[in-house]
This record gives C-alpha cells, structure tokens and sequence, in this order.
C-alpha cells in the first residue's frame, strides 16, 4: 500500500471518530428547562447584551462622583417578572426599554448612583401612560422636578427586572412604603389597623388605600383635610364591613351632625382648599397609631380624652370631655337626662309641627268653604 493509500485510510479513520466524538458529547450534554422551555429572545434578542450583563460579570458602571454598581442583571427574574413569560407576545427584550441605538455605552455617565436611576425611571412612563397620568399632582414626582432626588420614583416601588404584577399582598405593600417611611412603618405596625393586617385581615386599610397610588398628595394640604372624614367613611360607614368587627357605623353619621363634622363638611363642599380649624378623625383618633377605643394608649380612652381635646382648646378642663357623648346616641343608662330631653324633643317637634300643618290645613278648608257659599265678602 503506497504512502498516499495509508494517508487517506487515516485521515478517513480519523475523521470517522472526530464525529463519533461529538455525537457522544452531544448526548452526554443536559439540556436545562431554561434552555428547552424558556425561549429568551421571543420580544427581542437579549444575546448581544448578555455578552457583559451577566451574573457571572464582575463588571461595574463607574459614576462621575466614583460610586459604582454592578451592571450584572438576574435574567431569570426578568423572565419571571410581569415582563417576562406572562406577556402575551413574550418577554420583552432589553432593547425594548432601554432602545436599540444604546450600544456602545459612550454616553458621559450619570453624577451618581441615584441620579442614574431616577433618570432610568423615565422609561417606564413611555408604556405606562394611564399610571403616569396623574404623577404630576402627586408628592413624589413633584419632589423630584424640585431637586430632590431621595423620591421615590417607579423602580423604588416596583423594582427593576423583577417587577411584579399590581396584585401584590396589602404586606407588601405596606413593606415597600416602609423602606423609605421606616419611622411610619414602625408607627402603623404598632396601630390596630397594622397589627390585623400584618396578622393576615384582608380588609384593613394599607397605605395605599389611605394615600393613593400614583398620585399621592400631601397629606398636610387643606384639600386633604378637609377630604380626611370622607376617607375614614369608606370603611367604617360600610355597614356590611363593620358588622364584621362589631363597629357600628354611626361613628360617621354622628360625626357629621355635631359641630366639628357640620363645619367640615361645608367647608369640603364650597371651599375644600380652604383650611378648617375643626377637628376632623385623626386629630382625635391619630393617624398612624391609632388605637382601639378601649385600649389605654388610645387618644379617645376616657384617662385620655382631656389632652385630646386641649389640643385645640388649650383652656378646657376636667369635666370638659362630659359634653362629648361620643359617636353614640345616648341611653338611659349612659346619659339618662340627656336621654330623657331628646326623647322629650323627639315626641314635641313632630307632635308641633303636626298640629301648625292641621291648623293651616283647616284654615285653608274654612276659607275656602266661605268662598264658595259667599258669605267670604273680602
């Protein structure tokens, strides 16, 4: 067999076991979930920029202050976020918030960490238009247009790559405004409402339903003042809520019917950004730390009351607080005289206003009757 022969009959041989080689290896490669299951590119090809942000790169981002951040990004959370594998046409690409003309990054970088990632809030408003609407009233957002860049903006709130869906639990909820408003968190976790809804109560207030979404306003403005009771009724003048507690709803109604709540109603409907000095719910409840009715730390509790109410009237004394019957009608047992009067008064109001109805109604027939018969000469 000459030279040529022997060289071709090995190099065939070899090539025969290069590809044996490979298909073993092939088969002995795991093929993972993410691989087979998750494609990563169905709303844009994040290939190119998984190249650097990995978590497998130790690279950071230097800012101009000389802060840094790491750019790895967990691309898993990404699929797994509300922007992920639950969008209808699939994930959605890193091009499609962060645009495609961002390569190569030679932009001069932002003066901090901070700075950078208010900066990078501004994408989400370019999809979330009908949340974004109404940012501009809101004490957040006009925080920041005033300088102020420790206000919260939407990744504060909702994270970045790993954005959950608006579901979220009342907890959590209350959680996330806790990690910039600690001081108010340790005071609501504390109150009646905190402690049933950290126990699991779905149907005590969180944050939110108090203060709002996106358009949070100051809660030290007249408007909201003024708009406080209206707030406190949502709850607790909803009869089929509070008869799970044994609240009655009264507490509204007899609010609005005494002085302060008189007084604060008009001034909602015909001036509302005008301030009332008039006590509204949580001037005598508190805000944050309200406490049950009977409990001792409570505002309202009778050892408490007087320093409740010598807030706005500094001069009252001790038997001042006997005057306010409370948010319930009196009884005979609690308030015997003032029971006995407005069971006096009302019996007589409708008993005197019946009688000036009849008289009128006779008159009116006499008069009538003498016309008709002519002996009426006027």
């Amino acid at each position: 067999m000459t030279w040529r022969a022997r060289s071709a009959l090995f190099s065939i041989a070899a090539g025969v076991a290069l590809c044996a080689a490979g298909f073993l290896l092939m088969l002995a490669t795991p093929v993972t979930t993410a691989q087979a299951d998750q494609p990563v590119e169905a709303a844009g090809d994040d290939s190119a920029c998984l190249v650097c942000h990995t978590e497998d790169t130790p690279q950071q981002m230097t800012f101009a202050d000389g802060s840094q951040i790491s750019i790895a990004v967990d691309h898993a959370a990404l699929l797994a976020s509300v922007h992920g594998h639950s969008q209808p046409d699939g994930p959605l690409g890193c091009s499609s918030c962060h645009g495609e003309g961002i390569f190569p990054h030679d932009n001069p970088p932002a003066a901090s960490i901070r700075e950078y990632r208010v900066t990078q809030s501004n994408i989400c408003i370019d999809c979330h238009e009908d949340q974004s609407g109404n940012l501009g009233d809101g004490v957040h957002y006009t925080a920041l247009l005033m300088g102020n860049l420790r206000s919260a903006t939407c990744v504060d709130c909702h994270g970045a790559h790993d954005v959950q869906g608006p579901e979220r639990s009342a907890v959590d909820i209350a959680q996330t405004c806790g990690s910039c408003h600690q001081i108010v968190y340790d005071e609501f976790s504390q109150s009646v409402h905190g402690k049933a809804l950290l126990a699991g109560d779905p149907n005590v207030p969180t944050c939110i339903d108090c203060h709002g979404v996106h358009g949070i306003q100051h809660p030290t403005t007249a408007l909201f003042r003024n708009r406080s009771p209206q707030l406190c009724a949502g709850c607790h003048a909803d009869e089929q809520l509070m008869a799970q507690y044994g609240i009655t709803t009264n507490v509204f109604n007899s609010y609005l019917s005494d002085f302060h709540g008189t007084t604060v109603a008009l001034f909602e409907q015909i001036a509302p950004d005008v301030a009332s000095n008039k006590a509204v719910c949580y001037d005598c409840h508190g805000v944050h730390n309200i406490a049950p009715s009977d409990d001792n730390k409570s505002q309202v509790v009778r050892e408490n009351l007087l320093a409740t109410c010598q807030q706005c009237h500094p001069d009252a004394t001790a038997d001042f607080p006997d005057a306010w019957v409370g948010h319930f009608p009196p009884t005979f047992d609690s308030h015997p005289l003032l029971f006995v009067v407005d069971s006096f008064y009302t019996v007589l109001i409708p008993v005197v206003l019946s009688a000036f109805i009849f008289l009128v109604l006779t008159d009116i027939i006499r008069r009538v009757r003498r016309r008709i018969s002519g002996s009426d000469k006027a």
